[in-house]
């Protein structure tokens, strides 16, 4: 195969096994990449489609137990499917020696705490602690307006409050000095990958779970599905009996809205963020489109103001930005084509409703070169 700009683009040879492609099959939009990869591995390399998500999930129970044997695990819990996944899986081995932490950080979408508190417990019946820990982060992000020390911020400062929340654990259950060493993340393989930890894989962005965690972390990680896709973990929580409301929310990161907020990280932008995050899911749910779009990141261009016109009067507020997008597995995405009545009607509100807003604005851009986020 050949393209304008490649002399070889595709080619084999099936009697010296030279398999090769200049080009990414693995990207969802690429026309039969899929097809390609599939030649590749059942054609040339004699693989055969083995693993399954019960396979994935007795294979992870066993290597759980066998990790922590008789001791005690907390789980960080984000209210996203990773976690909750992660979280059911390690109950299903360990039962109720792990205890999960949810961390009320200040960065979270509206009404988000309360939902996790109320679904979570609801659907496992797993063991639940909730730490307010709002004003320690908002502290500790106070004047950063780097992403990648952002996140590196978030990653230490939710080690530091797992720490304090297992010394809490083990005194509750009057169990003397016994630290717990084991802690639980929904880490999945694009993680990984995007924070340089693939082999011959490049730094995109910390992740505040894997590049950003602190250099004297004190736990044993547990990450059952660190070699997963997003789209293997939603059918790992459908074979574990999560409900359908938790397998399939929307993406929504470890590091809350602060990287969403592209600028400093105060109360105020989070409430303005907050509050328009909250319209789009609103009319997107409404539209009959919440499960065909994978998520639809709002960014808040902190640091940039817009002249507009409200009230036959001047403003000088800030833009937002709408990431609507489609994907599989998170390593690669496409912007979804929202229909145009309802993304006047997101603007429309977002304008009216939310303070110091006055212009809003439409990422079109695919997953590469752009990523999901923005920071």
């Amino acid at each position: 195969g050949q393209t304008a700009d490649a002399p070889v683009a595709a080619m084999e040879h099936r009697d010296r096994a030279l398999y090769g492609v200049q080009f990414h099959p693995e990207v969802v939009h690429t026309e039969h990449g899929r097809a390609v990869l599939q030649h590749f591995l059942y054609e040339a390399a004699g693989c055969r489609p083995t693993w399954t998500m019960v396979n994935i999930v007795e294979d992870q129970v066993a290597r759980i137990r066998a990790q922590i044997g008789s001791k005690r695990a907390i789980c960080g819990l984000s209210g996203g499917v990773d976690s909750a996944v992660a979280a059911a899986l390690v109950q299903r081995a360990i039962g109720d020696r792990l205890t999960c932490v949810f961390v009320d950080h200040g960065l979270l979408r509206q009404g988000e705490a309360e939902q996790v508190e109320k679904d979570f417990v609801a659907a496992t019946g797993a063991s639940l602690k909730v730490v307010d820990a709002q004003e320690r982060f908002l502290t500790a992000l106070a004047g950063v307006t780097d992403p990648e020390t952002k996140r590196k911020i978030i990653g230490r400062e939710f080690i530091r409050v797992f720490e304090q929340a297992a010394r809490e654990i083990v005194a509750e259950a009057g169990e003397g000095d016994e630290a717990v060493e084991f802690l639980v993340q929904g880490t999945l393989y694009p993680d990984v990958v995007e924070s340089g930890g693939g082999n011959g894989t490049a730094n995109i962005k910390s992740h505040h779970n894997v590049g950003g965690l602190p250099d004297d972390l004190q736990f044993t990680l547990v990450e059952p599905l660190r070699e997963l896709f997003k789209d293997e973990v939603r059918r790992v929580g459908e074979e574990l009996g999560l409900p359908a409301e938790m397998v399939w929310r929307h993406p929504f990161p470890g590091p809350g809205l602060a990287i969403r907020i592209v600028g400093e990280v105060t109360a105020e932008r989070l409430e303005i963020l907050r509050a328009a995050d909250a319209i789009v899911r609103e009319e997107l749910t409404r539209a009959g489109l919440d499960r065909a779009i994978w998520q639809c990141p709002v960014v808040l261009l902190a640091d940039v103001r817009s002249v507009g016109v409200q009230g036959d009067g001047r403003t000088y507020g800030h833009p937002i930005v709408l990431r609507p997008v489609t994907s599989e597995d998170a390593r690669t995405a496409d912007w979804a084509r929202v229909p145009y009545d309802v993304l006047a009607t997101i603007s429309n509100r977002i304008t009216n409703e939310v303070p110091d807003i006055n212009r809003v604005t439409l990422d079109i851009t695919s997953k590469p070169p752009g990523t999901i986020e923005w920071e």
